[in-house]
């Protein structure tokens, strides 16, 4: 009996060894085979459960057309607010390109225009602002890491009034970022007119005709100037893109910002101050001191959805006027279109 025991207890491990291999088998394809899940607590203490739709920061669109109804500079020179066109577009991972172009809305908005329009007794014919920009960022760094988003939580049983009384729910959830870091180059010109008078005190200078003789002390002067420049900096970008899909208590959510903060400096070969005209003689704008250097700091952000919308700042000293060169830019882009450039249907809607 004794060894008939021992023989069956052997057999026993070895059926139970077995069972369990083909149990952990299983669970394995099972796992492999369903769609990525999982459970977390929201911020409030209730715990929800959400299902993986897509997690790509690959797969981000092409090519991106913004209009910019609106922008506002508040630039020494010349406070303008206009309008603009941009469009950026990404080359295989490698290169992203982008140009950009604004101008005021009427001589209203124009100020310095505007200003001399109406007070300036100079013969020079106010110029409208233009401004133009073209570059290219090249991907030194282009990886993916892990991290945690924080997403707020929005319920369907919560609509109008229940909503804007409730304080947001959310929780931090796993997903993928990538991160690039990049060498930008480029060019921009712009052109713009701006009140002299003020240049002139604040340098310490006077214009004369060509015989010697100051412009008259009465004269209010405002001249025209542009700059053409180019610019070599750094930038760092960071893209999100992914979906979850939650439980019936709340709606789908998605993170698909892409992120995008740059540091320039600017070199301007040539700024180009024109000569003042006035009674019939013509003073020289070489006493008027320029400044051929100058950087700017700035952040953007996007979103990868087909239509969407896109805002940006920077802020800086451009060549120029020297002591009129300060600069703050902010402007808003809607609405933005973007595609993939790609026939086949995507997988997602985004």
């Amino acid at each position: 009996m004794g060894v008939l025991t021992m023989i069956f207890t052997l057999k026993r491990g070895v059926v139970f060894k077995r069972m369990s291999a083909a149990f952990a088998l299983c669970a394995f394809i099972y796992i492999g085979t369903t769609p990525v899940s999982a459970q977390f607590r929201g911020s409030q203490g209730n715990t929800f459960t959400y299902e993986e739709l897509y997690d790509e920061p690959y797969s981000i669109n092409k090519l991106f057309i913004m209009f910019q109804p609106l922008y506002g500079e508040l630039y020494v020179a010349n406070v303008n607010v206009g309008f603009g066109l941009e469009a950026h577009y990404y080359l295989k991972d490698k290169l992203d390109f982008r140009g950009h172009a604004r101008k005021t809305y009427t001589s209203k908005f124009d100020f310095s225009r505007d200003i001399a329009e109406k007070n300036s007794n100079v013969d020079n014919i106010p110029s409208v602002y233009n401004y133009y920009e073209l570059g290219a960022t090249y991907h030194v760094v282009d990886k993916e890491e892990d991290t945690e988003t924080k997403i707020i939580l929005y319920s369907k049983r919560y609509k109008g009034r229940k909503w804007a009384a409730k304080v947001p729910d959310h929780s931090s959830v796993p997903s993928k970022v990538r991160k690039i870091y990049g060498v930008r180059v480029g060019g921009l010109a712009f052109d713009t007119s701006t009140d002299l008078n003020r240049a002139l005190e604040s340098q310490g200078s006077s214009l004369v005709d060509t015989d010697g003789n100051p412009i008259d002390t009465d004269a209010i002067i405002f001249g025209n100037f542009d700059a053409k420049a180019v610019y070599l900096g750094g930038s760092s970008a960071w893209i999100k893109n992914f979906a979850i899909k939650p439980d019936k208590s709340y709606s789908e959510l998605a993170s698909d910002l892409i992120f995008t903060t740059f540091l320039d400096i600017i070199f301007a070969p040539s700024v180009n101050v024109e000569d003042i005209l006035y009674n019939g003689q013509t003073f020289s704008s070489e006493p008027i001191k320029t400044s051929k250097l100058g950087f700017r700091a700035g952040m953007e952000g996007k979103f990868n959805r087909e239509f969407g919308w896109a805002y940006g700042a920077e802020m800086g000293y451009r060549p120029g006027i020297k002591k009129r060169s300060f600069y703050a830019l902010v402007k808003i882009s809607f609405p933005v279109f973007s595609t993939s450039l790609s026939h086949s249907k995507e997988a997602f809607g985004k």
